[in-house]
């Protein structure tokens, strides 16, 4: 899981790439109008596709009337991955910083 997550991590880390994101949460697109919402070039789009591929974020799909065009969608089971780690997280640094506020309250009695 360390190895997926790192993956995530890393696509989500560029800022275009997280702007795609919030583009295909409210609807499937294809490559050229996430390029054209983003004010990217083709070539740039199609790098930062890839790595959100590679991911696991996005799937692609080829609309029947024309194969040469491609649709991104998004996938959930990544994104389930990422929300499971930051629970964890969460639920760490509560713990922990429960455990600090017992004992500062208790050393200040």
């Amino acid at each position: 899981m360390s190895e997926a997550l790192d993956g995530i991590l890393a696509a989500l880390a560029d800022p275009h790439r997280r702007r795609a994101i919030d583009l295909l949460r409210e609807r499937p697109r294809r490559a050229g109008e996430l390029a054209a919402s983003l004010g990217l070039t083709p070539p740039a789009m199609s790098r930062h596709l890839r790595a959100l591929r590679q991911s696991g974020l996005v799937e692609e799909s080829h609309p029947e009337f024309d194969a040469r065009v491609r649709v991104y969608r998004l996938r959930p089971e990544p994104m389930a991955r990422l929300k499971a780690w930051l629970e964890a997280a969460e639920d760490h640094w509560v713990d922990q910083l429960t455990a600090l506020k017992a004992h500062v309250e208790g050393n200040s009695k």
